[in-house]
């Protein structure tokens, strides 16, 4: 009776995964495979792809232009003569400032749709918009990034510097510039993965990013599982190779130091 009992049991356990196995199979051909939906996920990961590496480079140039303003007035504001450049010097440094503050104070969507909508009405072309949107978010970032690491600068690499005769840009690009760069690189490619995940919201100014990828797919077949967790698995199969990557960067750089 019990070797019975059993069998039936072990039937329909076969049974219920056979079911389970041809409904998996039909999801994924209805999500994935019929009309090329798939081409619609690869396509998003190009976007997305792109538009992180350029936001991020973005970022960096602006973030460095802002960190050397206000590490300029910080460490010698106090200490220039009254006078045109002293005055233009502090604008210069109370832009960024603003800068700063509205770009960290306000959510990333907000400002995309800003771009998207009201600065880049005329426009068409979702890609550079959202790319310029996540570079000046970055940007804001990467600043204090960069002004973290030259403020943590010893006082005495700067008096070195002018011991040699170098004046304060000279100082900056050939002395300090190399340390600050060893120093928040690590930080900077975390920015970076950061920066890729942010992009998912790209879709609220209708940007073929990954995600709205997986959207569009949901929204034809009414299957909301498949897409999304396709989505979600390359987003982390993304983030864990740039974290291997950021780790042996990490790894290298101290080894670099014990030398």
């Amino acid at each position: 009776m019990n070797v019975g009992l059993t069998g039936l049991m072990a039937a329909a356990s076969q049974s219920a995964l056979a079911a389970w196995w041809e409904q998996t199979k039909m999801e994924f051909t209805l999500n994935f495979i019929m009309r090329d939906r798939w081409k619609l996920l690869l396509t998003g990961l190009q976007n997305t792809l792109l538009i992180a590496l350029f936001a991020c480079l973005i970022g960096i140039a602006l973030g460095l232009i802002v960190a050397a303003v206000r590490t300029t007035w910080d460490k010698t504001g106090h200490v220039m003569h009254k006078g045109l450049g002293r005055s233009l010097l502090h604008f210069v440094d109370w832009i960024c400032r603003v800068y700063i503050t509205i770009i960290r104070g306000t959510p990333v969507v907000v400002q995309l749709m800003i771009m998207y909508y009201i600065i880049f009405a005329s426009s068409d072309n979702g890609v550079l918009i959202a790319t310029l949107a996540f570079g000046f978010n970055s940007g804001a970032y990467v600043a204090e990034i960069f002004r973290g690491g030259i403020m943590s600068i010893d006082k005495g690499q700067f008096e070195a510097g002018r011991s040699l005769g170098l004046n304060y840009l000279q100082t900056m690009w050939f002395i300090i510039a190399p340390q600050v760069l060893k120093t928040v690189l690590p930080t900077l490619a975390n920015e970076f993965i950061v920066l890729l995940k942010e992009t998912s919201v790209a879709g609220y100014v209708a940007v073929g990013d990954l995600t709205f990828a997986g959207n569009r797919i949901r929204g034809a077949t009414y299957s909301a599982f498949m897409p999304l967790i396709a989505v979600a698995i390359v987003y982390l199969i993304l983030v864990m190779f740039f974290s291997w990557l950021v780790g042996k960067l990490e790894r290298r750089l101290r080894q670099s130091d014990n030398r």
